[in-house]
């Protein structure tokens, strides 16, 4: 028993040790072992002293890029800062063609004013322990006198520590001195911010987001400042008798040299090579093999005067005022095309001959305006196919006419608040082609079933949408409506799709549940999924409509694609005949063809020719 209290107190006694490094008091850590220390400061344990700041060095295009990131306007209090136009210009003519007119301003401006200090990004709070401390003689110490409550969250026990009581082996560190127990405290590190504001007024930005942003901002602007004067260059035109205009530029980044005719009022000429050998130099080289012979008489010219324009360089010249547009929508659309065909000759093993077309046709419109927190997705589809198999007509495989609408404002983390309009129909006459037996007979059945905006089926709602990262969007609208609409009765069966057999139309208030997500397992495969579930409030909550499509693609080249593409379909309302394994119909008791809600489904596979732009 004895020699287990004696192992705890030397642990208990050696933790304190280890822990006394990172003290206010800075006690005398000259025993502490080094490899202790040093592994506590590369686990982050100890976090009073300054940590050091790595060198920063960025290449002109990681400065254009960075500057890109925080001159967005969600970053600035304001977004006419003095500071911010300068800095969108700096930009703009890095990464134009070049005149700096920034170079006053940035090289006055206090980058100073802008460094936030690193401990600003860490939440603080004290902390109480026990540590070992030298006391005098043994002789002369007290028994211990701190407070019967332990404070220190390192033992949990009332606190009764005695030299008396201390190990021998741990009582002395000298004959002369022994150790005692003392509360002190440490501040340690509870929390990490991820906005840090500036207490400086005339801070220009909202926030920063992690430290030594001020540094980064200092030596983007200082690279860019140098990159720009190095390059910095002028044009300069020269003309002649008989010539027209020659442009030479003079910068030190250039040492392209271009050939000037220099000509006499008789139309003789000598060539020039003329270039910018350095910075503000110019340079004018004789074509080799050019000879000059004085000739035998000279006419003296007197009085030639040239007519120079005093230029006032005390002034400033005015800039031109440059106006960033900012692009709110993107555009893009995607086209796909397949053809299938094959033809059987005296095919023993039977078949039948077969051609079919289909088409995929979807546009996309994407809103974003950061200052107001707004985006919208919207996108319109058309996917339309047609079949001619053995000796049956040309008939219709594929057919949809889909709108896809949401709009988004900021709310909260990854939550927006959401709007959403969906509209789903066909373009073209579609027919349901059954084969069935009456009276022994095996007949053949083309019945109307659906045509432009019969059935027309739309669903708005309000509510939620959470997106986790770029690729996924959920989107959850608790106050929905779903409508369907049959106008042509005469023709079609309204209550194929739930609606009533007096009425042309279905109102079902409701909730509705989205899910979009892409899936990218390589760099040319993709696999998108789109999933709408809907529920009735007022009839049959339970039964929940489904609608869940699958689009897989392989990219073979820019232009070829294999798509694989399956459609489920569940809704309760939706309706088909009941026919027996016989292909009889199957009546009820009033003597009519029974009908049955079924899954829906379609698949189809193929190379497709894709169109982007």
């Amino acid at each position: 028993m004895k020699l287990s209290i004696l192992k705890i107190n030397l642990i208990f006694i050696f933790v304190s040790i280890c822990i006394s490094g990172f003290t206010q008091n800075n006690p005398d850590n000259s025993q502490l072992p080094a490899p202790v220390m040093d592994s506590l400061r590369k686990a982050g344990v100890i976090l009073n002293a300054q940590p050091t700041k790595t060198e920063i060095s960025l290449s002109e295009e990681q400065s254009i890029r960075f500057l890109q990131q925080r001159i967005q306007p969600h970053f600035w209090k304001n977004t006419r800062d003095p500071l911010r136009i300068a800095l969108e210009q700096l930009v703009f003519e890095a990464s134009h063609l070049p005149y700096d007119s920034s170079e006053i301003y940035l090289k006055k401006y206090p980058f100073d004013s802008l460094r936030v200090s690193w401990d600003k990004f860490y939440i603080w709070e004290p902390f109480r322990i026990k540590i070992p401390v030298k006391s005098a003689s043994a002789s002369d110490m007290q028994a211990d006198n701190l407070p019967v409550a332990d404070t220190s969250l390192v033992a949990q026990h009332p606190d009764s520590v005695n030299v008396a009581d201390l190990p021998q082996a741990v009582k002395l560190i000298r004959p002369e001195r022994v150790l005692v127990m003392k509360d002190t405290s440490i501040l340690v590190v509870i929390d990490t911010l991820h906005e840090v504001r500036s207490d400086y007024k005339e801070f220009p930005f909202t926030s920063y987001n992690y430290p030594y942003q001020g540094d980064s901002i200092f030596v983007a602007v200082r690279s860019l400042m140098n990159f720009l004067e190095a390059r910095d260059s002028s044009i300069v035109n020269l003309t002649g008798i008989g010539a027209g205009l020659t442009p030479i530029w003079l910068n030190s980044k250039s040492d392209q040299m271009q050939r000037y005719w220099l000509k006499n009022d008789i139309n003789d000429s000598v060539t020039l090579w003329i270039g910018a050998t350095s910075r503000n130099t110019l340079g004018l080289y004789l074509e080799k093999g050019v000879n000059f012979r004085r000739p035998d008489r000279q006419i003296n010219i007197t009085e030639a005067k040239i007519d120079i324009e005093k230029v006032d360089k005390s002034k400033l010249l005015a800039v031109k005022k440059i106006i960033i547009k900012p692009q709110y929508w993107i555009y893009r659309t995607e086209a796909s095309f397949a053809l299938n065909q094959a033809s059987l000759t005296n095919w023993v093993k039977g078949g039948e001959n077969s051609i079919s077309i289909s088409s995929d046709i979807t546009g996309y419109a994407d809103y974003n305006n950061k200052p107001l927190k707004i985006t919208s997705n919207n996108f319109a589809r058309l996917k339309f196919g047609l079949i001619k198999s053995g000796e049956n007509n040309v008939r219709k495989n594929l057919d949809l006419l889909e709108t896809n609408s949401k709009l988004n404002h900021k709310a909260f983390g990854k939550f927006d608040f959401s709007a959403i309009l969906l509209f789903k129909s066909q373009i073209a006459k579609g027919f349901d082609y059954t084969k069935y037996k009456k009276n022994g007979q095996e007949r053949d059945t083309a019945i109307l079933v659906s045509r432009l905006m019969n059935p027309a089926i739309i669903t708005a709602g309000l509510g939620l949408d959470y997106k986790p990262n770029k690729n996924t969007s959920i989107n959850i609208s608790p106050f929905s409506y779903k409508g369907t609409f049959v106008y042509d009765t005469a023709h079609i069966d309204q209550t194929k799709y739930g609606v009533a057999a007096d009425r042309r139309s279905k109102h079902e208030p409701g909730a509705s549940f989205m899910i979009s997500h892409i899936y990218k397992p390589t760099k040319n495969i993709s696999v998108t999924n789109r999933l709408q579930l809907f529920t009735n409030y007022i009839n049959n909550p339970l039964n929940i409509d489904i609608d869940w499509e699958m689009i897989l693609t392989a990219n073979i080249n820019w232009f070829t694609d294999v798509r694989f593409n399956t459609h489920f379909i569940f809704d309760d309302d939706t309706k088909t005949l009941d026919f027996d394994r016989h292909k009889e119909p199957v009546l009820d008791s009033s003597g009519k063809q029974k009908k049955n809600a079924r899954v829906q489904f379609k698949e189809l596979l193929g190379f497709s020719f894709v169109f982007r732009f």
